[in-house]
């Protein structure tokens, strides 16, 4: 069901949803026009199309003491065996690092860490990453404070 089709009735049920997804579907079913059950419907279509991931509580890291944030440009050591699947493999196993992304440039990927303090961040470069024989390359780049992030995904929900 990977086609379906969005109307704007849909288009309005994803944006309400990712501004709040606490939102009643009353509350929900109200703000787009139509009753509760359809809206119901649309949204359960939403879901088994896999437009709609999932649900989840956005937790402030900062204030459970999780005070650091870096983004690390890692490059592999291609000429290792299998370094691509090792080096994934590896990563899986690695909580802090919260996101990875392959990348063009001048690194092969990009990983998000999350971490309580430099300290942790410390132990992990130096007692998780660089132990990982497939990298070939790190660089830390410290976040010092977040200016945007946008929950709303970039797109024209007028459509």
């Amino acid at each position: 069901m990977s086609d379906y089709k969005l109307d704007k009735i849909d288009l309005k049920i994803l944006k309400l949803l990712q501004l709040n997804s606490k939102i009643t579907n009353l509350e929900l079913s109200k703000k787009i026009g139509l009753s509760p059950a359809p809206t119901l419907e649309r949204v359960k279509k939403l879901e088994q199309s896999g437009i709609i991931l999932s649900y989840h509580a956005k937790v402030d890291a900062e204030k459970i003491g999780l005070k650091v944030r870096t983004f690390v440009l890692v490059s592999l050591a291609w000429q290792k065996e299998k370094a691509l699947e090792n080096f994934i493999e590896k990563l899986q196993k690695i909580d802090e690092v919260t996101e990875c992304y392959i990348i063009t440039g001048d690194a092969d990927f990009l990983l998000k860490i999350v971490c309580k303090d430099i300290p942790n961040y410390e132990q992990l470069l130096f007692k998780k990453l660089s132990q990982i024989e497939e990298i070939e390359r790190l660089k830390t780049l410290m976040t010092l404070s977040k200016v945007k992030k946008l929950k709303l995904l970039p797109f024209d929900y007028l459509s």
